[in-house]
This record gives structure tokens, sequence and C-alpha cells, in this order.
């Protein structure tokens, strides 16, 4: 299975379960725009609504400009939250300028929605990028970026040393010294926070979860997850997960 194809698989499990899934609307939006601001694309993509999803309110009665104002705040909200988070306020802005010129060109809904499958993916490589800028060579950032591309699927020292075309010996000695974990230890931790933000934003089950993220077994999932956050993933959820409500629920 080629890494196009696990990428989809993935992308569309998690389509599929947030379809039907009612949650906390504020919460899972700063989760939003927390994994932005992390440089998590994976996250990303499970919070990223549709543009002008349901629940947002009526800007326009023209059904093109509706989506285009809603646009605009969105792009704004994105550039704010990037700038708190260390990205710099001319590169913000003149990437929320240049996408919202982009937006305004465009003369259908498909196209718009492209442009803010783009820009949301855009800053979110630009913030992974300032994060790990002036912290790690060229080579880590490259490790760091393969390991993030590949969380669901197994993430292995040789097939990340092959990508970057360096031996496996040395790119190991160069990760441990630039990171201070091993390259295995650093792929747990990825994947276990990830994890955890599943189990509080998604009705994943711990072994939906395992498979998503290639776990080589649920049982070594539960004991990676508690070696990182002290508790199983089943007693993490019941601890910090925001519970749903609706409308209709009486008080």
């Amino acid at each position: 299975m080629n890494e196009m194809t696990e990428k989809y698989i993935a992308s569309h499990l998690f389509e599929k379960r947030e379809e039907d899934f009612e949650h906390a609307s504020l919460d899972r939006e700063i989760a939003f725009y927390d994994s932005i601001c992390a440089g998590n694309i994976e996250l990303v993509r499970v919070f990223m609504q549709p543009l002008c999803s349901e629940g947002c309110g009526v800007l326009s009665e023209d059904s093109l400009r509706n989506l285009k104002y809603h646009f605009v705040v969105l792009a704004a909200i994105i550039a704010r939250t990037c700038i708190n988070k260390g990205m710099t306020p001319e590169e913000a802005y003149s990437l929320s300028d240049y996408y919202i010129m982009k937006a305004d060109k465009c003369t259908n809904e498909p196209d718009l929605r492209d442009v803010h499958k783009e820009m949301i993916e855009g800053y979110t490589d630009k913030m992974r990028i300032i994060k790990l800028s002036g912290i790690c060579s060229k080579q880590v950032v490259s490790a760091i970026d393969y390991i993030a591309n590949h969380l669901h699927s197994r993430v292995l020292l040789e097939d990340a040393a092959e990508q970057l075309r360096l031996s496996p010996a040395y790119l190991s000695r160069l990760f441990k010294k630039e990171t201070g974990i091993p390259f295995s230890e650093y792929v747990n931790k990825m994947k276990t926070e990830e994890a955890s933000a599943l189990l509080l934003y998604t009705e994943h089950t711990d072994t939906e979860i395992s498979n998503l993220l290639a776990f080589s077994s649920q049982s070594y999932f539960i004991k990676i997850f508690r070696k990182h956050f002290s508790m199983t993933p089943k007693e993490y959820k019941r601890r910090y997960k925001i519970p749903v409500f609706n409308a209709d629920t009486k008080k």
C-alpha cells in the first residue's frame, strides 16, 4: 500500500466517523486552531470543517458571496492565532492577503473550497517550519517531517534514512543529539499525542485509534500511551473528555 493510499484511507475513516459525530463545537474549534499552530497536518485534517459548515451564520443571500465572507473571517482568525504562536505579523498578513485575493477570484464554490483547504494546509506547513527552525538541522527537520507525514503507517528509522539519503546509524545519532530522544521514542511521542486528541475530540475507540496509528497491537498502544500519560487511553478519555450536550438535553 503506497503513501497516498494510506493517507486516503485514514482520511476517509476520519471523515466517515465525523459525519455522525455531534461534538462540543467551541472545544473542537480551539483544537483546530491549536493543531494549525502546532504544524500538525494530520490533526488539522481531523478537525477541519467544510467552509461555512452547519452552525455558521448567513452573511449574504448569495451562496458564493456568503462563502467568501466566511473565508475572510477564517483567514483573519488563523493569521492572528499564528501570530500569537510565533509567526511574524508580516508573514501572517501576507499569507492572509494572498489567500483572500485568490479566493476573491473564484467564480464557483468547488474552487473556493479548494483555496480554503490550501490556506489551512499552507499556514500549517509554515507553522511547522517555524517550530523547527533554529532548533534542528535540515536533516532532522526533514526526518521530523517524514514522521509527521507517516503517522498512519509504521515509521521506521531505516525508511526515513533511505528517504533522506542518509545512513540509519548517522540519522540515529544526529536525531538523538538534536532532539534529546531516540528516533523510535519520538515516533511514539508523536503518535500518542495524536491519539490523545482523537480520544478527546472524536468517537473512535481505543482499537480504532490503535489501528489508525499503525501500532503493532492494541496492548502495545496501551503500553506506550501509559508511558507518556501515566494512564491508559480509557482512563484518559474518562478524565478529560468534555461531555457533548445538545439542545434537547434536559438540565
